[in-house]
């Protein structure tokens, strides 16, 4: 079995985890896989593949870092399906839910197979610039427009399946998925939505209007947004990846992608003590005593 290895070698538990997971897969006589020289140093015996071949080389996979790390490995698979199971290094961490000091039993539970998959939808967005269309990139969390190019607010507006929706004056707008839902468009004061609703969140980012508010929709529509100040460019943002400006006259249009991201669960996971642990609510079973 192949186990693929994405890394945030920044983070000061990155080397000691690292060593404790190649001494782990040479007793498990398990392949550790990595895609970038400097893991693949700190992972004696790993087989270092070139990163077009990432996604098609392993069978499994750990990240380990934080969120951010869970994006880029998704990014590094290229659409293939191999399980991913987030190490958190970090501090907060919806979607790495194993402590460093389990890294190893991850592995463990990995090889045996001892885990769920859960399959959650990506965002394709494409950008319509003239007679020109072109795909930007998919998201597991969400695409941004806004942080533009003069202080003042923007207009930007919204279509939903080619009907027009609102004009939103604001400082920019979220389109973010379920498992999106717990980061920045929680920030901006969006609903947090169970990563297993088919649904989408539009989400304004101070908005100049206090009657405007987010939309939850279903999770098939087609999402369009056009900046509508000529004298304002406003850059893209795809799971915190710049994608370049936004022009007045772009049209954005963002969708449910094919393909899914997935993801391995250990036995006890639970989603509901996952949030109430990272959002610290009191109240829950998972407080303390």
């Amino acid at each position: 079995m192949n186990v693929g290895i994405f890394a945030n070698l920044a983070k000061p538990a990155a080397e000691a985890t690292l060593a404790d997971l190649a001494a782990a897969a040479r007793d498990l006589q398990v392949q550790l896989v990595a895609c970038d020289r400097e893991t693949a140093r700190q992972l004696p015996g790993a087989k270092l593949v070139a990163p077009a071949r990432f996604g098609k080389s392993v069978d499994r996979l750990l990240s380990l870092g934080g969120d951010g790390t869970v994006l880029q490995a998704v990014r590094a698979l290229g659409g293939a399906e191999a399980p991913i199971l987030g190490i958190n290094l970090g501090n907060l961490g919806f979607l790495t839910c194993v402590p460093d000091v389990h890294a190893v039993d991850a592995l463990r539970a990995l090889v045996a197979g001892e885990f769920e998959v859960a399959r959650y939808p990506l965002l394709e967005a494409r950008l319509v610039r003239g007679a020109k269309r072109r795909r930007i990139a998919r998201a597991l969390n969400d695409v941004v427009m806004g942080w533009g190019t003069s202080p003042r607010a923007t207009m930007i507006e919204v279509e939903v399946d080619r009907q027009p929706v609102a004009s939103f004056v604001c400082d920019g707008l979220i389109v973010a998925t379920p498992v999106g839902s717990t980061g920045h468009a929680l920030s901006a004061g969006g609903p947090i939505l169970h990563r297993e609703t088919p649904a989408l969140v539009i989400e304004p980012i101070c908005p100049h209007t206090l009657s405007n508010r987010p939309l939850v929709l279903p999770s098939d529509r087609l999402v369009a947004l056009r900046i509508a100040d000529r004298r304002k460019k406003l850059l893209l943002s795809v799971d915190g990846q710049s994608h370049g400006w936004l022009q007045s006259g772009d049209c954005l249009e963002i969708r449910q992608a094919p393909e899914s991201a997935c993801f391995a669960h250990l036995p006890g996971y639970s989603w509901f003590q996952l949030l109430s642990q990272k959002l610290h609510w009191r109240g829950s079973s998972a407080d303390p005593k």
